[in-house]
């Protein structure tokens, strides 16, 4: 089909795509890379612009690092416990078990995944739902907990808020701060 001397995919291989290629490489600027850190955390944590605005304002209200208390508010949502404390293997599987009424949160229902998990309740899954299957695997699999969530058996307690160095989930907070102060 092609000529090999006039073939257009021949010519030019290593140009990027587009009528001139890629013309210059650009350097992402400080805005860019507040709001792609902003963007990150939003999706690792599955909120939505508004919820996470409202974090960022409930975090500002407290006294001492913004960025450390909403990370403490996004990493103590109902959802978010769920999935550290091994019960599931992620995020999205665990807001879904929380919709679903299958978590007990001090012996009642809670089917808010965004729900406020405070220091010192316990979380345990329903009867009907330690009968599943990929939840029996998964409570025999040996899992390292953060050191603020104790577990046994099906049982998770909150014992305090969990500090920076605890967080390992390789968000730069101090971005998504100075996103929405400018």
């Amino acid at each position: 089909m092609c000529n090999a001397a006039k073939c257009p995919l021949d010519k030019k291989g290593s140009q990027a795509p587009g009528q001139h290629g890629k013309k210059m490489n650009r350097r992402l600027s400080d805005y860019g890379k507040q709001l792609r850190e902003k963007q990150k955390t939003k999706r690792m944590f599955g909120v939505m612009e508004r919820q996470f605005h409202k974090y960022y304002n409930d975090a500002a209200r407290f006294p001492g690092n913004t960025g450390v208390r909403l990370l403490q508010l996004l990493e103590t949502r109902l959802d978010n416990v769920i999935y550290r404390s091994g019960f599931i293997s992620t995020r999205p599987a665990a807001r879904q078990l929380v919709n679903h009424g299958h978590i007990l949160v001090d012996g009642k229902k809670v089917s808010i995944p965004s729900y406020q998990v405070r220091s010192g309740q316990t979380i345990t899954l329903t009867p009907k739902t330690l009968s599943n299957e990929q939840i029996k695997t998964r409570l025999e699999e040996k899992v390292a907990l953060p050191a603020w969530l104790k577990r046994k058996a099906a049982v998770v307690k909150m014992d305090r808020l969990p500090t920076r160095e605890e967080i390992d989930s390789g968000i730069n907070e101090q971005l998504i701060i100075e996103f929405y102060s400018r």
